[in-house]
């Protein structure tokens, strides 16, 4: 089926066709029929599967011109406020509809001087809307369609009393989408005072990384840990990698001692003022920065093209973090490579992730590399069926041996 089998707006449709798609995606040919008839929408879709153009298509027809702000899209954060934003500029290309993004990071003024001028569209962050709401520069009394996406993020950033305010000053007589990447328990309450009698559409539901995506795990001891990520990067060829931290501090130290040693770095966390989030991402995306250092604000939902390597400085404390993270490379049919190094300490966190996953990770040794002993190289420590193939003997336990890119 194409675009135009929907009834979707003509308008709509040349706004997608010129941005160059012309077969929805399985998520796309799910939603349309359930948001264009008005039905509310519980949507689990992972990062990659067109869920923005599933929202945005079919609220764009339903607008078709200019009048209040009638849309509101809820994003955890700035960076995907904006992505979210700009698409629903590009679809709606060819129609009188305004849109507008309010976050925070910047100034207020340009921002209440948009919500005082009115827009049809509006993409926001939680923090920064409530500001407004709370000064009666934003109303939402109009509001005929709420989108929150990325509602797992939410929960986990903290946002979840802050979008229940949010909820409170819409109108109840509304349509509401609701998009999460995974749907945990904790959601459950959620749904059922923000939603009424929703369909649910679960699309790629993905426990186990692409299979363009070689990944492997690299035991350490924890004071060679810096060392071995240095080394990794040395005796690597790779075009561009982004290497994943657990807190913002530990992204800014890593950071900083990787320009110590002459490497272009990026850091993207949400402690960065907006214009150096902005100035990251576009570096790193224009090839100014061959290494990006984040913590999981760049896991999901950025569209970052032409990752070659993902490293995981720190494995992340959530399994499904895993998968989003090293998905950041191996991207449309490209192949990638994702190096996640490891202490005794995390060990509780990496047979989480196999278990979430349903399968052991091959345990890799990087060749040369001068290790200091840990409890790690211990074969009772190692799960059954952790080492791949092509292995080499180190005394008397195996390691895999490094892929080398071609």
């Amino acid at each position: 089926m194409s675009f135009k089998d929907f009834g979707l707006l003509d308008e709509v449709v040349q706004g997608v066709e010129a941005m160059g798609y012309t077969d929805p995606t399985p998520i796309q040919l799910r939603a349309f029929p359930i948001i264009l008839s008005g039905g509310d929408m519980m949507g689990s879709a992972q990062t990659g599967t067109g869920k923005t153009a599933a929202f945005a298509l079919p609220i764009l027809t339903k607008l078709k011109s200019r009048g209040a702000t009638r849309c509101l899209v809820l994003e955890p954060t700035r960076e995907l406020a904006a992505q979210v934003e700009t698409a629903f500029r590009d679809y709606a290309r060819f129609m009188d509809v305004t849109v507008g993004l309010v976050h925070g990071g910047v100034g207020f003024g340009k921002q209440r001087e948009l919500l005082t001028e009115g827009v049809d569209v509006l993409v926001a962050t939680p923090g920064r809307l409530l500001d407004f709401l709370g000064d009666g520069t934003a109303r939402l009394g109009d509001i005929e369609f709420l989108v929150l996406d990325e509602v797992d993020r939410m929960l986990d950033m903290g946002f979840l009393p802050q979008v229940r305010r949010i909820v409170d000053s819409v109108p109840k007589k509304r349509q509401t989408m609701f998009f999460s990447a995974t749907l945990p328990p904790e959601l459950e309450t959620m749904t059922k005072w923000l939603l009424k009698n929703p369909e649910a559409v679960e699309i790629g539901a993905q426990r186990m990384p692409a299979d363009t995506v070689t990944h492997a795990l690299y035991p350490v001891a924890k004071d060679q840990k810096f060392d071995l990520l240095v080394a990794m990067l040395e005796r690597t060829k790779f075009d561009s990698a982004i290497i994943f931290t657990s807190t913002k501090i530990m992204a800014d130290k890593v950071a900083h001692r990787l320009k110590d040693l002459k490497h272009s770095v990026a850091v993207l966390h949400s402690n960065r003022t907006q214009r150096e989030r902005e100035d990251a991402l576009a570096g790193f995306k224009s090839g100014k920065y061959e290494v990006m250092v984040a913590t999981d604000i760049a896991a999901r939902g950025l569209d970052i093209a032409g990752v070659s390597h993902v490293i995981n400085y720190d494995v992340p404390q959530h399994p499904e973090d895993y998968v989003h993270r090293i998905g950041r490379t191996g991207r449309a049919l490209n192949v990638g490579d994702a190096f996640t190094i490891f202490t005794a300490e995390e060990m509780d966190h990496v047979r989480s992730i196999e278990r979430f996953i349903g399968t052991s990770i091959t345990r890799q040794k990087l060749e040369g590399f001068e290790y200091l002993y840990t409890t790690l190289f211990n074969e009772s420590s190692i799960p059954a069926g952790g080492f791949g193939k092509g292995v080499r003997t180190l005394s008397g336990y195996s390691f895999g041996a490094r892929r080398k890119r071609r």
